[in-house]
């Protein structure tokens, strides 16, 4: 069995996607114990920003200079997904939307026409674990009640791009134990982490049973 894992966090140490999808990998480990697994470090490691941009130039403009990298580049990244038999995706909101490094992976996987609504869907009912962060609160009454563009985003990408059987264990109030003004919150922020934490480990056995049947 083979698994891929993303993370996109900036932060090892303290980073609650990571936690999240540590807790998700370790579930699925403990039923597949051989299985390869796959890692695509987009925090710490980011892909070339202009990537993108080039490749679709060198495609549409012939006085464009070719970008053979970014072409590489394409096939390595949609090979990691192609290769895979389950998936777990450590996004964290970083100022209401996605982050930069996980966007510029988006554009550049979209690039493969098999991915999307045109091509033959080849990664279509993969099972597959998105944990998300959030420092504030974004819920239904909340201050910034719809400001996480995010999350719709990601599942959207995910689930009818990608078209992957998506799992989602996410906190919020990440922050609270750092942000005095958030104190009052810390009580119900260690109980949405503890809540994010089952649902991954639930999730994380989920699609190791997906993955094998």
């Amino acid at each position: 069995m083979h698994l891929f894992r993303l993370d996109a966090s900036i932060r090892v140490a303290g980073s609650v996607s990571r936690a999240l999808a540590d807790t998700a990998e370790q579930a699925w480990l403990a039923e597949h114990h051989d299985a390869v697994v796959t890692r695509r470090e987009l925090g710490l490691e980011p892909l070339p920003a202009d990537a993108w941009a080039r490749a679709v130039r060198a495609q549409l403009d012939p006085s464009a200079p070719p970008a053979p990298d970014a072409k590489e580049l394409v096939e390595r990244l949609s090979a990691e997904l192609l290769e895979a038999d389950a998936y777990i995706f450590a996004i964290p909101l970083y100022n209401w939307g996605v982050p930069a490094h996980v966007k510029t992976w988006i554009d550049l996987v979209s690039l493969n026409p098999r991915f999307g609504g045109a091509g033959d869907r080849p990664l279509a009912g993969r099972p597959a674990v998105l944990t998300l962060s959030r420092g504030g609160g974004y819920g239904p009454g909340a201050p910034k009640e719809g400001w996480d563009h995010n999350g719709p985003y990601l599942r959207r990408i995910l689930g009818e791009v990608l078209h992957l059987d998506v799992h989602v264990a996410e906190a919020e109030l990440t922050l609270a134990d750092v942000n005095p003004a958030m104190a009052p919150l810390r009580g119900l922020a260690a109980d949405l982490l503890k809540a994010g934490h089952e649902h991954a480990a639930t999730h994380g056995r989920r699609i190791a049973e997906l993955a094998r049947a």
